[in-house]
């Protein structure tokens, strides 16, 4: 059976509001370009790069950082 055909028949199982999620991540994927993605990427290190907050290349450990949710790892 082909990926499109896994799709249909997991589609015929679905209730028709998980339909519209996938329908949503479907359309995203068709006009989604490889540039859009790349350009999109460029900004985020750009903003990053021209943030003048100093304390921008602070870290955390990940423990730490669950700590501060209070998530247990």
């Amino acid at each position: 059976m082909s990926n499109k055909e896994q799709v249909i028949s997991l589609l015929d199982k679905l209730p028709e509001y998980k339909i519209a999620y996938i329908l949503a991540f479907a359309q995203g994927v068709a006009v989604s370009d490889e540039s859009d993605d790349d350009a999109f990427c460029q900004r985020l290190v750009d903003n990053y790069l021209n943030d003048d907050d100093p304390t921008k290349h602070e870290t955390i450990t990940i423990e730490e950082l669950a700590k501060e949710l209070d998530i247990q790892l």
